[in-house]
């Protein structure tokens, strides 16, 4: 492969975003891929890669080149000459790329792939929460599942169009896409390309979503003509989903404490031909008490660490904090207890999340079952969909009814 100095300035200069001023990356990456409009596919393409790749390996590449945080230019080179090194790319003659000691940085990458934290490029504290609750075998093979790069994954609006059709409409538009056993409305990309240029796209015929997270909206139950409420919908994948599986029947109520969220949500219904979907802004707990007792199906899409979609999201391993996630298993637990109170007699309600930590997700629903507002409620089943088993995102879902 052969570097070409405007690309990598990119990368560099996204980089420097990201890790010293708190760029989320796919902003990173959305401002880098418009520097220059002449760039083709292939260009685009080794830009956001690569970016992510370095996101992705941030510590083992650090201290492979023996850099620390706040990262100054020169560190971001030595990080972008080690992963260089590691994949045999020959490195140009720049000035900004200092003479590079290839056997060191392969010796050094041998002996810190021995040791988790280093191998995996996750902080300290992750890797113990990790270890403490999932064990050591399992969390093991689920954080090397986790470090992978996603693959691209459709879900079939059925409101406009079937998943065979979708497969054929897709093909003339030289996308080649598999079904996926055990996923009714998904396909899988075969090869990774900007699938929102296509005209299936644009008239509606899909949604990117990874598999797991569409395994959500089928767990609540959903039936045409029911009043359905997902309570924290933000720009809408599940709702949208929940839409199409009750054939534009009925009512969904749409609600998310960011209204920005709501109003992307309005826009992708338009283009999904969805008209079942009124949304809600929760500005104040009046808007969740209107609501107690009238719904047949509550979906509560909790907030979370995330964990379980690092896989896309892998600046978040360097955005996460220890006190973030005793916060945000409080904030679980406000929700579960708030917004059960909207389903009535005879209803159900799906938790889920889309982190793989159990304090998330099993113990949270314990907790709920235990206290004076779940007593109403009985467990029906749930499902841990680990990366390492299912070769998709981490994802948690439990099934509750009110008796």
């Amino acid at each position: 492969m052969r570097l070409h100095r405007n690309l990598v300035f990119a990368v560099i200069d996204s980089l420097r975003d990201i890790f010293n001023e708190h760029v989320y990356a796919d902003k990173a990456v959305e401002l880098a891929l418009k520097r220059d409009k002449r760039w083709g596919a292939r260009d685009r393409k080794f830009v956001a890669e690569t970016i992510y790749d370095i996101v992705r390996w941030k510590r083992l590449y650090a201290e492979i080149a023996n850099v620390k945080e706040p990262f100054s230019r020169p560190d971001l080179w030595r990080m972008f000459a080690v992963w260089c090194v590691l994949r045999g790319i020959q490195l140009p003659d720049w000035n900004q790329i200092e003479p590079t000691p290839n056997r060191r940085i392969k010796g050094r990458f041998d002996e810190l792939s021995k040791i988790r934290k280093y191998r995996e490029s996750i902080p300290d504290w992750i890797d113990e929460i990790g270890l403490q609750e999932l064990g050591e075998d399992v969390w093991t093979k689920e954080i090397s599942a986790l470090n992978k790069q996603a693959e691209v994954i459709l879900r079939t609006n059925t409101l406009n169009i079937t998943k065979d059709k979708l497969q054929k409409v897709l093909a003339t538009e030289n996308i080649n896409a598999v079904s996926i056993k055990g996923y009714d409305d998904a396909l899988k990309l075969k090869e990774r390309a900007n699938v929102f240029k296509t005209e299936a796209f644009k008239k509606g015929y899909f949604e990117v979503q990874d598999a797991s997270s569409q395994l959500v909206a089928t767990y609540l139950d959903v039936q045409p003509g029911m009043k359905v409420i997902d309570t924290c919908a933000g720009a809408g994948g599940k709702t949208l989903h929940l839409a199409s599986l009750m054939q534009n029947k009925g009512q969904i109520i749409a609600m998310d404490i960011y209204e920005s969220k709501l109003k992307k949500l309005k826009v992708r219904a338009r283009r999904n031909g969805v008209h079942n979907i009124d949304t809600k802004v929760i500005d104040s707990t009046k808007v969740i008490k209107k609501l107690y007792g009238k719904a047949d199906r509550v979906l509560i899409d909790a907030p979370c660490s995330g964990l379980g979609v690092i896989r896309r999201n892998p600046d978040s391993k360097w955005k996460l904090e220890p006190s973030f996630l005793d916060r945000i298993r409080g904030i679980q637990q406000e929700v579960l207890v708030s917004y059960s109170k909207m389903v009535k007699q005879g209803g159900k309600l799906v938790y889920a999340t889309c982190s793989v930590l159990p304090s998330e997700n099993q113990q949270q629903i314990e907790l709920f079952l235990a206290s004076d507002e779940g007593k109403d409620f009985s467990f029906i089943s749930d499902k841990k969909v680990l990366s390492h088993l299912s070769g998709y995102d981490g994802f948690y879902m439990a099934l509750l009814e009110k008796n």
